[in-house]
Formats: structure tokens, C-alpha cells, sequence
């Protein structure tokens, strides 16, 4: 029905379902669940810089936690939800803090917020039932496109007042243009090699023996093979 399925994305072509499996959930809870961390996630992000930006981050970070899982889970496992691009989000928020460092205040309580708000995400993500690759994939993905899109914050009307007075056009710094262009060769890069992996029918476990740990950790009260 649109599910992430390795066997059908590089045997069958079905290339698309490495996007159509963003909007598929496997249940109502699932989909509330997901559905209200956009809310929480998502409306101040579009405040900010607009629905355009933040729909082609969303977008292109559940497409390369897709391409991550793809590589990993293989045929193992089928995969559906938004939980990689809404890792998107999560990455470029902390990629535009770090863009835009100079004019925020309160910067060491904003980063560790977020920072420990993604540490106990991606913490869930190794219980079993959970596609954890695909949280990794979005996250990078996201945090790379936040140097790359979100270089310079559009504030509403209601933040006018945060802004410094200035007769000067607005610039941008050295070290943004250094971050803008070290994210987008790698992403580039990265989308290139994983795609040709993928498609190649490599598996990602043979370069990471360890890797699989990311997606769970076995215990006494479960098992990652289930």
C-alpha cells in the first residue's frame, strides 16, 4: 500500500514508496501521536521562514531516512510513518541555532532543550516496533538542509522588536558561508552514495557490523529479530 519495502524499491523500481511511505502510519495512535509533534514542532518553524522552506526540509528528510532505512533494515522489515521527516524538523532547528547564533539570547538553554529533546527521541528509537535508521537518516538530513536553507531567520511581526536597530542591509558572516557549503556537498554526497548503495542492493550492515545496535538493543524483555 505505499510501505517502505526494500524488496520492492530496488526489484520492482517502486522508487516512490521511499516518499509515500511518510504519510502511511501503522495505526491511529501512531498517527495522533506523530501528527500532534508536528504541531509542536512544526508551526513556529513556518512562523518563521515559511511553509516552502519547511515543506522541502520535511519532505527531503523523510526521503533520506527512507534511503537509510532502506540500506539497513533491507527486507527484513517494512516501514511506514513521518517519524523521520519530523527528525528533519528537529535537526534543522538545531543546525538554524547554530547558523544563527549571534542573535539569539539564551543560547546554552535553547541547545541543551533541544539537545536533550533529541537524545530522549532517539533513545525511544531502540526499543523494538521502532525504525530508528529512519529517525538517524531524517536528522542528518534535516540538520544539513537547516545550513543550507535557513541561513537567515524571517521573523514575524510579533519578534520585530527582538531585532537590533540597524541602517544596514542585513549580511551574512564568513562562517555561515563555510557551513552553507560544507552541508551542501555532503549533502549531496551523501544522497548520491546512498542512493547508488541502495539501488545497487548493498547492505549497509556489511560496512557496520555494530550498526544494527542503533536500531535496537536486545534485552531480557525483548527481541530486535521480533
Amino acid at each position: 500500500m505505499g510501505a517502505l519495502d526494500w524488496a520492492k524499491v530496488v526489484h520492482q523500481h517502486q522508487w516512490w514508496r521511499l516518499f509515500s511511505c511518510i504519510w502511511l502510519h501503522a495505526g491511529l495512535i501512531h498517527l495522533i501521536v506523530n501528527m500532534m509533534s508536528l504541531l509542536f514542532i512544526g508551526i513556529r518553524l513556518e512562523q518563521q521562514f515559511g511553509f516552502v522552506r519547511i515543506g522541502i526540509i520535511y519532505l527531503l528528510s523523510g526521503f533520506g531516512g527512507s534511503v537509510l532505512s532502506a540500506l539497513f533494515l533491507r527486507n527484513h522489515y517494512i516501514s511506514v510513518g513521518a517519524s523521520g521527516a519530523l527528525f528533519g524538523l528537529l535537526g534543522c532547528m538545531l543546525s538554524e541555532l547554530i547558523m544563527n547564533w549571534t542573535i539569539y539570547s539564551n543560547k546554552a538553554a535553547a541547545i541543551t532543550t533541544l539537545l536533550f529533546i533529541i537524545a530522549i527521541n532517539l533513545a525511544i528509537g531502540i526499543l523494538p516496533h521502532a525504525d530508528n535508521f529512519a529517525h538517524i537518516g531524517g536528522f542528518v538530513s534535516g540538520f544539513l538542509f537547516g545550513f543550507v536553507l535557513l541561513a537567515r531567520p524571517q521573523f514575524g511581526w510579533m519578534e520585530r522588536h527582538e531585532l537590533p536597530q540597524t541602517d544596514q542591509p542585513p549580511k551574512y558572516k564568513t562562517y555561515q558561508y563555510v557551513l552553507w557549503g560544507a552541508a551542501l556537498l555532503l549533502l549531496l554526497v551523501g544522497y548520491v552514495v546512498g542512493l547508488a548503495m541502495l539501488f545497487k542492493g548493498k547492505n549497509g550492515n556489511d560496512g557496520c557490523h555494530w550498526c544494527r545496535y542503533l536500531n535496537c538493543v536486545p534485552s531480557s524483555r525483548w527481541k530486535c529479530s521480533t
